[in-house]
């Protein structure tokens, strides 16, 4: 008699993505209204610096920069590069406040964008796919993103270079 063949157990697997906003037991969602891409952490006092200091002000701290998750100077992965984009998109389609992406672009490339105001015209969110990355040169990236906004869609491009141990979009255009 032949043995009895045993059939491969099945295991459930853990989710690949953190749980969402109404799944985290009764704590407030991380963000409202758009995509985060870091915790802005909050403001700290200024130390007292003597007579005439401004004690216990808060002070307004630079724009965060870098990617969440990405060691300084490594190239951003797939995910990290996609929530560029969809915060970029929000921008361009008038949805996001352009500040909230400031620390994430060069300075000229800031100015372009406040400059370029609403370029994407759309009723609803903008919706970006998977990024396809070129890599033209050492210290370079360059993507595109699908934007999905209703019945037609559009294209972004994003050129990011490392500046140090930073990588800052440079350039960006949308069709």
């Amino acid at each position: 008699m032949p043995k009895p063949i045993s059939l491969p157990r099945l295991v459930s697997a853990p989710p690949a993505d953190p749980p969402y906003d109404d799944e985290r037991a009764g704590r407030p969602p991380l963000t409202y209204g758009s995509l985060a891409l870091a915790p802005e952490p909050a403001p700290r006092a200024v130390p007292p610096a003597g007579a005439g200091s401004l004690r216990g002000l808060p002070v307004a701290r630079p724009p965060m920069r870098g990617f969440p998750g990405v060691r300084p100077g490594a190239v951003p992965d797939e995910r990290a590069l996609r929530g560029l984009g969809q915060a970029l998109a929000e921008v361009l389609a008038g949805r996001r406040p352009p500040e909230t992406v400031q620390g994430r672009l060069t300075e000229r490339a800031y100015r372009e964008m406040v400059r370029a105001g609403k370029m994407i015209d759309t009723a609803r969110p903008p919706l970006v796919g998977l990024p396809h990355v070129q890599r033209p040169r050492e210290g370079v990236l360059e993507m595109c993103l699908l934007v999905h906004c209703g019945p037609r869609s559009r294209v972004l491009a994003v050129r990011l270079e490392r500046q140090g141990v930073q990588w800052l979009v440079t350039e960006f255009e949308t069709a």
